[in-house]
């Protein structure tokens, strides 16, 4: 689980009905037509945008919001550099058989052990991370779009609610409760696109980023064990894909041994 998350979403749902309760009772922003605009127009708009197979997907990928995030660009690292102790002690054949736990490691794997060339290599990786790009993206412009289209959606409801409430100006009494019903939707779609759709928008964007950063370690990696580099040039090369501050010192039995200085 994913304690930020958790912790931003419990907290602000907390702060929001605390404050309901505080000004007041909670029946009042209860109002099942304006949540049937707000919810039911965000959706119909949305499936009318984008294929139901993405919205579909959009929601499947949701749980990763919560969800513990495992991708540490360090491991990565650390799997590059066993490949490439590999490569050196046994060949690019050996790689065919090394158990990996990553679909993308494991093309890149399988390319290596074929000796395919340089250039293939890269282009098909390359075209790998693109895809998932790009796949990446549909889900987080669903949410994004849902973002946009729950407060347009409000501020519908509230123009049918206040066109009601004018039809109506003949009971003063009752211009007041009319109005609080009216403004509810506004409350509805500006709710859900700040407190849901938008941080679940930019959560997926966040974790596309870090994913596609281990992604082109294994590229970067893949194209340096191909080029036979050294095992410590394998790793400057990409501990460059994390801040200094967190990376690992390369372990001393790879190192070159040291020249005993006489005297």
């Amino acid at each position: 689980m994913d304690f930020a998350s958790l912790v931003g979403f419990l907290s602000g749902l907390a702060l929001i009905v605390s404050a309901i309760l505080l000004g007041g009772s909670v029946d009042l922003f209860i109002n099942v037509p304006g949540m049937m605009i707000v919810v039911g127009g965000t959706i119909a708009a949305t499936l009318l945008t984008v294929r139901f197979r993405d919205v579909v997907a959009a929601w499947k990928g949701a749980y990763i919001v919560f969800s513990n995030d495992n991708t540490d660009p360090q491991e990565v690292i650390d799997s590059m550099l066993k490949l490439s102790k590999i490569s050196h002690r046994n060949g690019l054949l050996a790689l065919g058989s090394v158990e990996v736990n990553s679909t993308f490691l494991r093309r890149a794997c399988d390319l290596m052990s074929d000796a395919a060339s340089e250039s293939i290599v890269q282009k098909t990786l390359q075209i790998e991370i693109d895809s998932l790009m790009a796949r990446h993206f549909m889900v987080q412009d669903v949410f994004k779009r849902m973002a946009t289209y729950a407060p347009a959606f409000g501020m519908l409801g509230t123009l049918i609610g206040l066109i009601q409430m004018l039809s109506q100006l003949d009971d003063p009494s009752s211009i007041g409760p009319a109005m609080s019903v009216a403004l509810l939707t506004t409350f509805y779609g500006s709710l859900l696109s700040s407190m849901f759709f938008l941080p679940i928008a930019g959560k997926l964007k966040g974790r596309t980023l870090i994913e596609v950063n281990n992604l082109e370690i294994i590229r970067e990696g893949t194209l340096s064990i191909l080029s036979n580099d050294h095992y410590a040039y394998v790793y400057e090369r990409l501990s460059s894909f994390i801040p200094e501050a967190k990376r690992k010192p390369l372990p001393m039995t790879v190192r070159e041994p040291k020249v005993p200085q006489d005297g």
